[in-house]
């Protein structure tokens, strides 16, 4: 099959979901599929990937709020692409703007919702969700549910990374709903590349010792991602056990982080790590992931920590939520400095044998993003072998 993805929000500089296309960009030929992603971008061009398959910017604006992104000025260019490749599949990557574009289009071909993002979760429930119940915010935001069952009927296959937001999304009338989790990058991410010089040397930057116990965060800097309030729980924590914070990532509120942290010297600072084995390399080295969103749709740095054999230190909502299993994760509830601290101390007082024991058992059976796109492949030509027959 040729697979045309509209990608409104693939980034330039890495991300989640750059990291889901780029992968599926390179495993689509293994299975026998031609792989085409749509983009925004600062001019026209076609980039040519050498492990197969094309990404086709349009030259599109920049988000007036965040200019490392793009979006699409309107349905005519994307149209035209998807009329000059005649797919057989069509994804929509956002359930904004490009969800509405690809269900316009007026071709034969059937069509995927991949729901990259959770709008609600990201910001109503986040602003309003310590004076009201989730289902109060949901009415006050009709609008928003009334677009997404509007879109949702132009689309075979709405897919969701966990169950949780599928759920919500059922009760809400979106229909076609599917629940297909993804995975990490396979042979990257291990307990094996677990290197005591390299964790020696991140508490070295936070300024404790070896026997002090180092929490990593990881994530672009945003007010959806909570570090201000992870940052709080971490020092709670560190009255009363040695605790080391290294946060990774950059953006728009890294100012604000720097305030927030006022020169501590126990809370470091790291920019993107690009090299993914590095990147495996620091994971697998620390003792502990803390994450602080409560609306990722998957949450795969949580995956990719599991899978590098850390315990997990996350919201109680949210798609990082599925992967923490009771044998290696504490939970705390969202926005709560206070809880994320004693989850922080319940993780510290437990067993460490058992502890790691849960932990490694969990990464020996990580999914891997190959099988989340097999089963992904295979659902695509169930519907493209119905749309055959039916014509």
């Amino acid at each position: 099959m040729k697979i045309v993805d509209v990608s409104a929000f693939y980034p330039p500089l890495g991300g989640g979901v750059r990291t889901y296309v780029d992968h599926k960009l390179r495993i689509g030929a293994d299975f026998g599929h031609e792989i085409v992603v749509i983009a925004p971008g600062r001019r026209d061009h076609v980039e040519h990937r050498a492990d197969g398959g094309r990404v086709i910017y349009l030259a599109s604006p920049a988000l007036p709020l965040d200019k490392r992104y793009r979006y699409f000025a309107g349905p005519a260019a994307v149209h035209a692409v998807l009329d000059a490749e005649k797919p057989d599949m069509v994804e929509a990557s956002s359930p904004w703007r490009t969800a509405s574009i690809v269900a316009d289009w007026r071709g034969r071909a059937p069509r995927a919702l991949i729901m990259h993002a959770d709008p609600l979760a990201a910001y109503p429930y986040r602003w309003f969700g310590g004076v009201a119940e989730r289902d109060v915010i949901d009415r006050q935001f009709q609008w928003f549910w009334n677009h997404l069952r509007r879109a949702a009927a132009g689309f075979d296959m709405v897919v969701c990374a966990n169950e949780s937001f599928s759920g919500r999304l059922r009760l809400g009338g979106v229909p076609g709903v599917r629940t297909m989790k993804m995975g990490v990058a396979p042979g990257l991410f291990s307990p094996e590349r677990r290197d005591e010089g390299v964790r020696r040397d991140l508490l070295g930057r936070c300024a404790l010792g070896p026997d002090a116990t180092l929490l990593l965060g990881i994530g672009r800097h945003s007010a959806e991602k909570r570090w201000p309030m992870v940052i709080d729980a971490c020092l709670r924590a560190g009255l009363h056990r040695p605790v080391g914070l290294v946060l990774i990532g950059a953006g728009r509120d890294q100012p604000k982080i720097l305030r927030h942290i006022a020169g501590n010297p126990h809370i470091h600072l790291l920019s993107p790590i690009a090299d993914r084995a590095m990147l495996a390399t620091v994971m697998a080295s620390a003792d502990a992931l803390i994450h602080g969103c409560e609306a990722e749709t998957f949450g795969l740095v949580a995956a990719e920590a599991v899978a590098s054999g850390l315990p997990l230190i996350v919201p109680t909502h949210g798609g990082a939520a599925d992967l923490a299993l009771p044998g290696h994760s504490e939970l705390f509830e969202p926005s709560d400095p206070s809880a994320a601290a004693e989850a922080i101390l319940r993780l510290l007082r437990r067993d460490r044998s058992a502890l790691k024991q849960a932990a490694m058992a969990s990464a020996r059976n990580a999914r891997t993003m190959d099988a989340h796109f097999e089963d992904l492949f295979a659902a695509y030509g169930d519907l493209h072998a119905h749309e055959r027959r039916a014509a």
